[in-house]
């Protein structure tokens, strides 16, 4: 039997079965067809196995105690939207397989798997995968190239343009960075941007989710653990840290880290070394760290609640996220971005937004920013039937703003904004806090805002 390589050198397959047979057989004839393959018993196996190494593809078993394959595939998309993932299911249960696909699986094949059929349908979802990354590639270089964005970030915005010159700036250095801004504004997508932009970028970079793990497991997560260090460490774990070397390592929300790991994450920042749990040999890296978090430091630092040392350590230098509300005709642009995207992935032929649509989403403040709107398109490009999004597809409601400042004949969103803002601060004696609370805004929104119309430092607290 002959058989096409794929084009890529020695994809990395994960096999995925509860049956020892099963799982040995295909492990077997895709190594002799050129594959490194790895193979997971359950789907929290398989999961232990895609945070540590990169994996190209997934085959699964959709039958299994536990986590069943469509629940499994749920998880690995939440971990990487476009991770391709074939499904394998009884010939009696076709069904579901096809509920499969629905949420996303590239493909299935019905039990006892004909070997032909899976190479097959392995060569052209990898194929597809390229074509996609490439294809995303392009639009990226075309959009910098217009000067809409950075590394794929997008927004022509006042705001952004500042946030990409900044992040353009420090790209090339080796100081930690600092990124700040509200739940859902693209932080991580920032810090990949730099990434990219850096010296570094032929290196990994390797994301950490902070307050998604218990300290325990956090500390394992970072630096890693050696074979029975504690209950369940049943082999070596390398740490995320290990896996960067030579890139970038990205905290996100590094201000729910407890203290203890704290004094661990400063050891590392200001030696470049340290030791895995339950382990006493000093591990040396070159990394690059940058940090995120929607809280407010300085203030943790005051209270008692984050280590000043660490603070200045992650604080080399700062970038702001801008909030969505704030960055001025970006909303359009990524609504069409995120509706290109979800037509493809759902195989759906979606054209547009109506105008009422269109106005709607303009509206709204969007208080979970870029995910908040990613999050509307998708909803919306699933339950439309016709060729364009209505209003009634859009789960938003209409901006709150501030009395007084609803009809001024031929404003701008941006101008009702700076009205109701400075109408607002003047009804409550200047006060940023009285008028934070009366608009449902923070302190600091208020704050940029008189920066940018050249007023700060004129409000009261």
């Amino acid at each position: 039997m002959s058989s096409v390589r794929p084009s890529r050198p020695k994809p990395h397959v994960l096999v995925v079965d509860d049956e020892a047979s099963a799982r040995g057989g295909l492990e077997k004839l895709l190594r002799q067809e050129g594959y490194e393959v790895d193979t997971a018993e359950s789907g929290a196996v398989a999961l232990g196995i895609v945070d540590e190494h990169a994996i190209d593809l997934v085959v699964t078993d959709l039958k299994m105690p536990q986590m069943d394959g469509v629940e499994l595939m749920k998880q690995l998309r939440a971990r990487d939207r476009d991770l391709p993932v074939i499904v394998v299911t009884a010939f009696g249960d076709v069904s579901s397989a096809v509920s499969a696909m629905r949420a996303g699986a590239e493909d299935y094949l019905t039990k006892p798997v004909d070997f032909d059929s899976l190479l097959l349908v392995l060569e052209r979802a990898l194929q597809r995968h390229e074509l996609k990354v490439e294809a995303e590639a392009l639009r990226r270089q075309l959009r910098e190239r217009e000067g809409q964005g950075l590394a794929g970030l997008i927004g022509t915005s006042p705001a952004m343009q500042k946030t990409y010159r900044t992040a353009l700036q420090v790209a090339s250095a080796k100081a930690t960075v600092l990124i700040t801004g509200e739940s859902g504004t693209g932080k991580g997508e920032l810090a990949r941007a730099i990434h990219l932009k850096s010296q570094r970028a032929k290196g990994p970079f390797v994301p950490v989710h902070c307050s998604a793990l218990a300290e325990s497991l956090l500390e394992s997560e970072i630096f890693g653990h050696e074979k029975g260090s504690f209950t369940g460490a049943d082999r070596r774990r390398i740490g995320r840290f290990e896996q960067a070397n030579g890139g970038t390592v990205f905290l996100d929300e590094v201000g729910e880290i407890s203290m203890g790991t704290q004094v661990k994450l400063l050891r590392v920042l200001q030696e470049r070394t340290f030791e895995r749990v339950g382990g006493n040999e000093p591990i040396n890296v070159d990394i690059r760290l940058i940090a995120a978090t929607n809280r407010d430091l300085t203030a943790d630092v005051q209270e008692g609640r984050f280590r000043e040392d660490l603070f200045y350590r992650l604080n080399v230098i700062h970038i702001e996220m801008p909030p969505l509300r704030l960055r001025d005709g970006d909303v359009l642009m990524l609504a069409h971005h995120f509706l290109r995207r979800f037509t493809e992935e759902n195989h759906k032929r979606v054209e547009g937004f109506t105008d009422k649509a269109r106005a709607k989403l303009i509206a709204y403040r969007w208080p979970g920013n870029v995910r908040e709107l990613e999050n509307a398109i998708e909803r919306a490009v699933v339950l439309t039937e016709g060729s364009t999004i209505d209003e009634e597809h859009l789960p938003v409601g209409a901006m709150p703003v501030a009395k007084g400042s609803l009809r001024i004949p031929g404003a701008t969103m941006a101008e009702l904004e700076r009205h109701a803002i400075l109408a607002t601060l003047e009804a409550v004696g200047g006060s940023t806090s009285k008028a934070a609370e009366m608009l449902d805004i923070s302190v600091r929104t208020i704050q940029y805002r008189l920066h940018e119309y050249g007023l700060a430092g004129k409000e009261k607290k």
